[in-house]
């Protein structure tokens, strides 16, 4: 089976095996945001949740 590429090119993954993705709410909207929130926005990575069996079906190649 192959890697979905859309879905692990919104995923980052660590070296010990953790599985971060960008927060909720920061894709648009930012025109009015100070520069720092701005920055911030863009580096804010939450850990994402997985099972065992969706990180077969979804990331086989990582």
């Amino acid at each position: 089976m192959k890697t979905n590429k859309s879905f692990s090119k919104r995923l980052k993954l660590t070296k010990n095996g953790k599985i971060l993705s960008r927060a909720t709410g920061q894709n648009h909207f930012n025109a009015k945001e100070s520069r720092r929130s701005q920055l911030h926005k863009k580096n804010s990575k939450v850990p994402f949740h997985m099972t065992g069996k969706e990180k077969s079906r979804f990331l086989v190649g990582l």
